[in-house]
């Protein structure tokens, strides 16, 4: 009988050791090489944000807007990184790994993806906070010359939109040339695109003109803007991996994008410039 406790012991030893084992690596990858840690960023409340702000502890705070949506107002002392330019590398502006990190943008989508982004990389003190900026504090603006208005608001600037009956969506563009092409295109011409549901993850139309492609393999998200084969378009409300080009991202929360997007029915969206006053 005591043979068969000290055997029934070792099997629950070797299988706690077995589980804590898996739990304490459920952070960590191998490469090959070893293991390393993959980092993960903190949400946190803007309440939770403010009292974090308010500490000398060598944060720092970090706005992924776009730079209009800066100008507009933003916390003092935040440094604007936009969304779009942080991609592999460490941004210059954040040369310390360990430095607490405060990210922060009125869109959630684009604070979440960032802030994802700057964890992968190995920045290990991310908290992301997102939505109103006016309720935690005072805000400062850029600065307006002695005749009262910004020098830049002198120019329209045009910012691509996508419609889709009555719900609009403002599109942030990635920074390549098939992007640029697309804008260029529809700043000049508004185009409509009839749009079909493919895989229950995307809408895809034919577009009237072809572009530059160099695909790469993107994992897309709700409200990716993508382009295929060089003359279709598409808009992802769900998750899908495959080589293609993206284009943008619709600024909207992922409801937004599945329910103007998601279903088996046909739609047209319209692509086009609306220049700013």
């Amino acid at each position: 009988m005591s043979d068969m406790f000290r055997r029934c012991g070792a099997v629950v030893v070797v299988l706690a050791t077995f589980l804590l084992a898996g739990c304490a690596q459920k952070d960590q990858i191998m490469d090959g090489d070893g293991m390393f840690q993959i980092f993960h960023y903190t949400q946190i409340s803007q309440d939770e944000a403010k009292r974090m702000m308010e500490l000398d502890d060598g944060h720092v705070i970090v706005d992924v807007s776009r730079q209009d949506e800066y100008d507009e107002g933003h916390f003092p002392g935040a440094i604007l990184i936009p969304n779009e330019s942080i991609r592999t590398e460490p941004p210059a502006e954040l040369p310390d790994s360990e430095q607490i990190i405060l990210v922060y943008c009125r869109d959630d989508n684009r604070s979440k993806e960032a802030s994802q982004k700057l964890a992968d990389m190995g920045y290990r003190n991310v908290y992301e906070f997102s939505g109103s900026i006016d309720r935690t504090g005072d805000i400062e603006k850029k600065e307006k010359t002695e005749m009262g208005s910004d020098q830049d608001d002198m120019t329209p600037m045009a910012i691509p939109v996508v419609a889709v009956g009555d719900t609009f969506f403002s599109i942030e563009l990635e920074n390549n040339a098939s992007a640029n092409e697309f804008f260029e295109k529809i700043k000049k011409k508004s185009i409509q695109v009839e749009m079909h549901d493919y895989g229950n993850f995307e809408k895809v139309g034919d577009l009237p003109w072809s572009i530059t492609q160099s695909d790469e393999e993107i994992t897309t998200r709700p409200g990716d803007l993508i382009l295929y084969q060089g003359n279709q378009v598409a808009i992802y409300y769900d998750e899908n991996t495959w080589n293609f080009i993206k284009l943008g991202r619709l600024n909207g929360t992922g409801e937004e994008i599945k329910e103007a997007f998601g279903g088996k029915e046909n739609i047209i969206a319209e692509f086009f410039a609306e220049w700013t006053e």
